[in-house]
């Protein structure tokens, strides 16, 4: 059964791009532009993975992280940060949050691919 994966970021030259890999991958993918919208489809929908961006109108990546982080419920989701923000502060703050892995944009295609794979194997 293919993994169901939550794109979040509010630029659709990023999302496009994402959703065409991940699909190629045999995943069922889904799309929020922003934290809104992803804290929706969370509460909607079975989600497995999470790409998600931190910043993002209105609720960010980080608050959407720990949001979920906290719900008992999704404790099986991995969360990938996938950010423009590479400082070591941002980083530490979003493992601190929960996230299973961190990835800085630009990113390659492939470095996604792979974490996106090893953590749904665990």
């Amino acid at each position: 059964m293919p993994k169901k994966i939550l794109i979040v970021d509010d630029e659709p030259s990023i999302i496009v791009p994402l959703q065409f890999l991940m699909e190629q991958n045999g995943h069922d993918v889904m799309v929020a532009f922003s934290g809104e919208e992803a804290m929706e489809i969370i509460t909607e929908k079975k989600v497995d993975l999470i790409l998600l961006d931190i910043m993002l109108p209105v609720i960010d990546g980080f608050e959407v992280c720990q949001r979920v982080r906290e719900n008992p419920q999704w404790n099986k989701i991995k969360i990938i940060l996938l950010t423009a923000l590479g400082s070591d502060a941002n980083v530490e703050k979003g493992l601190a949050l929960g996230a299973d892995a961190y990835i800085t944009k630009p990113f390659s295609n492939i470095e996604v691919v792979d974490k996106v794979k090893e953590l749904l194997e665990e």
